[in-house]
């Protein structure tokens, strides 16, 4: 990327962070306009909260510790409330504009406007708390997703696949080795003849993977042909080199534009992330260049981080591709803005001949947290016949 575009991102980033901000500190402010008493406190503990993310990620750009990593946690979980406060904020202005050419509130709240203001403030903060410590606990409760799909392909008669496939782990300074754990050892009771991981298994930067020793925990997967991998733009945003390293160090094949025979029964195709041209000014091979060599008389499966262009896929031989990315959002309402941008946000759809499936992901990026969709294991079972 280069330096003046990546200025350009940041500086909108925080003007856009900056403006919210703001927005959410002065209706606070208004509601609290009767008690004086508390306003040095509501600005001292705003300010704290809003400044937060920006500190941990200035701290971790020196070292990781545990200041950083509370910074971290503190910050990550006030990116998922400011929006929410954002979103009752602009709701109260609306209802309040609505309510000053046509009375729409009950008398009790015109007569007690300054009371009426304390009272939603309550309310909106013990609602957005609740949404916290429930988007956090169902994002570590991971479901196990089976799909099964019929073949009909030349090669591979009378045979059946297991595969397990999960996206999006993103491992960082987040992430608990216990967590990493429970879900090993939910794939690993599958039994998967091979597992997938589709893109982002490393948060960014590699530095808390190592210092936690996080890889420790991929070594105890279990498979009959192996794990493989490919890149997705985090791997990409953190550093790539280092973190396809730390996989294959720890037993992971990381498919980079290239396909594989795997136990003379299907081909498995892994394509680069697309952001390899914004970080490398590289390209990633066509899916026609992908494919070349490939047999589409055996079942043909793909793995590409980012679902979309998907109608480059058709037409090609391929059965099954199988991206994430999207998280479906993470937390409502983003789950709107990602059904709008990507033609498949989550879920399994065919596209004439190729079955596409969207992950809606493993780990969490940002909050740590997930509100309206589970972190999901895809377990899919291919019968060829």
């Amino acid at each position: 990327m280069k330096t003046s575009d990546f200025i350009i991102f940041i500086s909108t980033v925080l003007t856009i962070y900056g403006i919210g901000n703001f927005y959410v500190f002065y209706h606070g402010l208004q509601a609290l306009s009767g008690y004086q008493w508390i306003k040095p406190y509501y600005v001292i503990v705003f300010i704290l909260l809003a400044l937060s993310y920006i500190a941990a990620r200035f701290l971790q750009a020196y070292n990781y510790n545990s200041i950083s990593d509370i910074f971290l946690l503190i910050g990550s979980f006030w990116l998922a409330a400011l929006l929410y406060f954002f979103l009752i904020s602009l709701t109260v202005d609306i209802l309040r504009g609505i309510n000053h050419f046509i009375t729409i509130f009950p008398a009790f709240i015109n007569f007690n406007y300054e009371k009426s203001k304390v009272v939603v403030l309550t309310i909106s903060v013990l609602t957005v708390t609740v949404l916290l410590v429930y988007g956090y606990f169902n994002a570590r409760e991971p479901i196990i997703n089976k799909i099964e799909l019929n073949l009909s392909k030349e090669n591979s008669k009378n045979s059946t696949l297991n595969i397990v496939a999960i996206s999006d782990i993103h491992l960082g300074p987040l992430s608990s080795g216990k967590w990493f754990d429970d879900i090993v050892t939910k794939i690993n009771s599958l039994n998967p003849d091979v597992i997938l991981l589709a893109g982002d298994v490393i948060d960014e930067d590699i530095k808390p993977v190592l210092d936690r020793n996080l890889g420790d925990h991929l070594l105890n997967l279990k498979s009959k042909y192996g794990i493989y991998a490919i890149t997705g733009n985090h791997e990409y945003i953190g550093g790539v080199e280092p973190a396809v390293k730390y996989l294959t160090d720890h037993n992971i094949t990381v498919l980079r534009d290239t396909a594989v025979l795997i136990n003379n029964q299907f081909f498995l195709a892994g394509r680069e992330d697309r952001d390899i041209e914004r970080f490398s000014g590289k390209k990633r091979k066509s899916v026609e260049e992908l494919l070349a060599g490939v047999d589409n008389k055996y079942p043909v499966i793909v793995m590409n981080h980012q679902p979309t262009q998907l109608d480059e896929l058709t037409s090609k031989g391929i059965d099954l591709s199988i991206s994430g990315h999207t998280h479906h959002g993470q937390f409502f309402p983003n789950n709107l803005i990602t059904n709008m941008i990507y033609e498949v946000s989550k879920g399994l759809v065919k596209k004439e001949d190729t079955w596409v499936y969207v992950s809606t992901g493993l780990g969490t990026w940002g909050p740590p947290i997930r509100i309206g969709n589970k972190p999901e294991i895809v377990n899919f079972i291919i019968n060829n016949k």
